[in-house]
């Protein structure tokens, strides 16, 4: 019988997201998250659907930190380059475009510790990808608020209900609107007036890669950190706050609340920087920075979530919950030889075009 293989995969994209659904089938008792709900119903038999491959059939309690041991302690930085490994990962690109970059972590039980990069310091426009400091920024406001409790977290985030309104515009990503009481079901894009709790904005940004619930959640953060203890403020009091609050204030307060996690766990200024929000709207109110990322970067954010450390072991097995998809697979991901596979997935876009006679421009057209 062949032994499973378990390995840290960062898969970047440069085409556009499609819809992806994440975090385990059974999570909706703990989450609220309705869309689980219906997965749940589906995965029974007690609703038309299609199920998830095998590896996406996995309960809440699959769901482990996989170096969280002496293992992961060695792991505090990233090893030396593997010399035979190295020699393997290079021989995937002789012929391929010099700007392809890669970091890749074995932590095959029972083997060593093999690792190898090929342009890991380059910077890149980490698109959707970057919605990965603010989930990382959202646990760290939730530890700050309810620093030995995070049954305080789960019950804020169930609670807290948003209405979309003009953060969330414009955008496009469609996100999974399920209603409880009359089943309908719909895959569309946020418009003003919807209503979803915390909980499931996260699920948006992370598993439909929404930029309208990107800019929310980074939102709620920027309304966590100012009103601390007093969080949630009444809608007069967060018109307020954004309505008073000097720009160049909200931007120091913007880029602190999703950039600093990622210097908590040993990522420098110079590899990566969430700097401005995922909607014009966002962009308008909060003044920001470029946005940059490394591979080595993101394979550090990795190690960090595997051991425990991103935040703190709760929300580092959460946001590795958020990251696991139950739906389609696409790119990469969609390999047969995955189907049995637990896949832990976030890919970024940026799609551009130069015009050219005789070509038409459009999405994976090159």
């Amino acid at each position: 019988m062949q032994k499973p293989i378990y390995k840290l995969l960062l898969i970047l994209s440069l085409f556009a997201s499609d819809f992806l659904q994440a975090y385990p089938y059974d999570g909706y008792l703990i989450t609220g998250i309705r869309r689980l709900l219906r997965l749940q119903l589906v995965m029974n038999g007690e609703l038309r659907g299609t199920k998830p491959p095998s590896g996406g059939q996995k309960s809440i309690g699959d769901m482990l930190l996989n170096l969280q041991n002496e293992r992961g302690d060695s792991l505090a930085s990233l090893p030396p380059v593997s010399e035979d490994f190295q020699k393997k990962i290079d021989a995937l690109f002789p012929n391929r475009d010099e700007s392809y970059s890669v970091s890749v972590l074995e932590v095959t039980p029972g083997k060593p510790v093999r690792y190898a990069e090929r342009q890991a310091d380059r910077e890149f426009n980490p698109g959707s990808v970057g919605k990965l400091a603010i989930a990382a920024g959202l646990f760290t406001e939730l530890q700050r608020l309810f620093p030995d409790a995070p049954e305080k977290r789960i019950e804020l985030m169930r609670n807290r209900v948003i209405i979309a309104d003009q953060w969330a515009m414009p955008n496009h990503h469609e996100v999974p609107v399920y209603n409880v009481e009359t089943k309908a079901f719909a895959v569309r894009a946020v418009r003003i007036g919807d209503t979803f709790s915390l909980y499931e904005w996260t699920d948006h940004m992370l598993s439909a890669s929404s930029n309208a619930a990107a800019s929310t959640v980074w939102k709620e953060m920027l309304l966590m950190r100012q009103f601390g203890e007093n969080y949630p403020p009444s809608l007069e009091q967060e018109a307020e706050f954004f309505k008073n609050t000097r720009k160049d204030s909200l931007k120091i307060m913007a880029l602190s609340v999703v950039n600093d996690p990622l210097r908590a766990v040993g990522i420098t200024e110079n590899e990566w920087q969430l700097g401005s929000f995922f909607t014009a709207t966002g962009q308008n109110r909060v003044p920001g920075a470029r946005s940059y990322a490394t591979p080595r970067a993101l394979m550090k954010f990795l190690v960090a979530m595997e051991r425990g450390k991103l935040v703190d072991s709760w929300s580092s097995l959460e946001i590795k919950r958020m990251l696991y998809l139950t739906a389609r697979r696409i790119r990469y991901a969609a390999s047969p030889r995955l189907d049995s596979a637990k896949v832990y997935f976030k890919s970024g876009s940026l799609y551009k075009c130069k015009k050219e006679e005789g070509f038409e421009c459009g999405k994976y057209r090159g």
